[in-house]
């Protein structure tokens, strides 16, 4: 069995716990209007088997002992190569590795046995209503709730990531809903506001994509934080 692999990082220190190799998928259903990595949209031809990459993972091995680190499956979207996927995990359970699954929650199935198979779950909220939820992504709302639903009931952590762009998420009837939306979701550890940035905008030129947000203003960090903070107030009075 064969996957699509973009590309894979190693000593990633942002994608889950400790210090981790992070295997980004090529492939996606969503055209979300912030993201920044276009060139994963496309499904690539399949370039590496099961057994070269877990052994490139494993490694990593004695890094990840020393830092309570592991491996982090993102993409693009893993969930649209379950198969594939769950090969690699079940032989990366045999070696004691722990996997985070770095996800939007729309793939194509299977989520009750990957769900099993991994220790850490990052969700990548997109919207919190389905028209919103449609308009940023291109795609509706139902798989990912579809997602959510299996998430609650395997009991394994979560952390949630929130993109934050001017003019969409920066105001306080967005953060209210937001509120109500994490709400629903059990387990949570951890929630990150991540700013809007430029930092893609030269990949849709090389690729000859329309950016649907080339005139919208980065969100400096500073006020992300403060919007961050007005979040965890409102989360506070809703408990």
């Amino acid at each position: 069995m064969m996957g699509s692999i973009d590309s894979i990082e190693t000593f990633g220190l942002v994608d889950g716990p400790g210090i981790r190799t992070v295997v980004f998928f090529s492939g996606c259903l969503l055209r979300c209007l912030f993201c920044h990595n276009p060139e994963m949209f496309q499904m690539k031809e399949k370039n590496i088997t099961v057994d070269e990459l877990v052994k490139r993972i494993v490694r990593n091995k004695p890094y990840f002992k020393r830092n309570q680190g592991g491996v982090t499956f993102s993409g693009g979207e893993p969930l649209l190569q379950v198969d594939f996927l769950l090969e690699v995990c079940r032989k990366l359970k045999q070696e004691n590795i722990h996997i985070a699954l770095d996800t939007a929650g729309v793939g194509i199935g299977k989520y009750e046995e990957i769900l099993e198979l991994v220790d850490l779950v990052i969700l990548d909220i997109k919207y919190t209503d389905p028209v919103g939820y449609e308009k940023i992504t291109n795609h509706k709302m139902e798989e990912v709730e579809k997602f959510i639903t299996y998430l609650n009931k395997s009991g394994k952590k979560v952390w949630l990531r929130q993109v934050i762009v001017p003019g969409m998420m920066d105001n306080d009837d967005y953060l209210y809903s937001l509120v109500k939306y994490v709400k629903k979701i059990k387990n949570v550890e951890k929630i990150e506001f991540l700013p809007f940035h430029h930092l893609g905008f030269e990949k849709y030129k090389r690729l000859g994509l329309k950016n649907p947000l080339e005139n919208v203003e980065e969100m400096g960090k500073e006020q992300c934080e403060k919007l961050f903070q007005k979040f965890l107030e409102m989360y506070k009075e809703a408990s």
